[in-house]
């Protein structure tokens, strides 16, 4: 069974990280959420992408929501081959989530660490950013120094790749 917002709140608790949240509508997209909640909390607000590359590699891609993210250009930046958007039985397989709902907190799901978590260097030397708690119907702040020491403690280290950087 794949975590629940709970179980990711409560292992955050643990770590000793303080997050706020606030509930919304379910949002799917950059614009849904925009629309829902906006500028409700302070932070940066953060997109995910769940991408399969040409050798079967999973890369779960966070960046700011007006980050441009070009799949023939982004092989470049984090290392890997030709991409594409992995289906939403395999999301649901290994990051627990449902389209809409995918999140830089997913990998808490990814037991057998099948995914590359790539972070945009710029969003993460922001102060906080806005994600969803594993589910789209909340937005979760967090300090950006936690959400790395989140992703180091259930995951590994994540790649921090400069997304907007010309090639």
């Amino acid at each position: 069974m794949p975590h629940t917002p709970d179980d990711l709140f409560a292992i955050l608790a643990q770590l000793g990280i303080r997050t706020q949240t606030v509930e919304h509508e379910a949002a799917f997209t950059v614009e849904d959420g925009k629309r829902l909640h906006g500028r409700s909390l302070p932070g940066v607000n953060v997109k995910n992408l769940f991408l399969k590359d040409a050798k079967d590699r999973l890369w779960l891609v966070s960046a700011p929501w007006e980050r441009v993210i070009d799949l023939k250009t982004l092989p470049t930046h984090i290392g890997s081959k030709r991409l594409s958007f992995g289906s939403a039985t395999l999301l649901m397989d290994v990051l627990g989530v449902i389209p809409g709902a995918v999140t830089p907190f997913a990998p808490i799901n990814d037991t057998a660490k099948r995914v590359t978590v790539v972070l945009d260097a710029w969003m993460m030397r922001q102060e906080t950013l806005n994600a969803h708690p594993l589910v789209n119907t909340a937005t979760t702040n967090i300090a950006s120094g936690d959400l790395l020491a989140f992703l180091r403690h259930v995951h590994g280290e994540p790649v921090l790749a400069e997304l907007d950087a010309p090639l």
